[in-house]
């Protein structure tokens, strides 16, 4: 049986050797920057073209369930395939919020398509959200708007987002959608997932 762990690092071996094209489905530097970090971390010497581009999400512009934030990042994934076929990667990003128990949560959606069609996905660590805020979205804000109220911002989401606000900047929404997308981009570089 292969080792795992040097089967790994042949797969990144691999990847490395390649200059890759990826789409990313947003605009916000945020985000873009979040995807450019991933893909440098897995792919270190590989040469990474960047293209943002916006396209429609499928979902409600604030995702208020799991599975309808991680619909949202799959959606914007292959829509970003289906403008933008001529790449090796698209990347949908989508954050959203759910309420566990009364307690509203904030997270988010990292899904990664491939030139064969499959999707890898991940979920980000999630954050509990003070109920400033929750009170806020119950009457009907956004996210982003709510934080930017409760905290005295302005566009917080394409800075350090919730996340950043409430760790004082131990976390931010940049590292956390970057930590994500690496956990979303195993399959493609290691050979464990042959299918992806």
């Amino acid at each position: 049986m292969a080792d795992p762990v040097n089967s790994y690092y042949c797969a990144l071996s691999i990847a490395r050797s390649l200059a890759v094209k990826i789409v990313v489905a947003s605009r916000n530097p945020v985000k873009v920057d979040a995807t450019r970090d991933a893909f440098a971390t897995l792919m270190p010497d590989t040469e990474l073209e960047m293209l943002p581009i916006s396209v429609d999400s499928g979902v409600s512009d604030q995702p208020a369930s799991d599975e309808e934030t991680r619909r949202g990042a799959r959606n914007r994934a292959s829509n970003a395939y289906a403008d933008q076929p001529d790449a090796d990667f698209w990347v949908g990003l989508e954050g959203g919020i759910d309420v566990f128990e009364e307690q509203l949560m904030a997270f988010a959606w990292m899904a990664i398509r491939g030139r064969n069609g499959n999707i890898s996905d991940a979920r980000s660590a999630t954050l509990p959200l003070p109920s400033a805020v929750k009170e806020l979205i119950d009457s009907g804000m956004e996210l982003g708007e709510a934080n930017d109220q409760v905290f005295s911002t302005v566009n917080s989401k394409q800075g350090g987002g919730a996340y950043g606000l409430l760790t004082d900047g131990l976390y931010t929404r940049e590292s956390i959608y970057s930590q994500t997308l690496i956990l979303a981009l195993i399959p493609f570089v290691n050979e464990l997932y042959e299918s992806t």
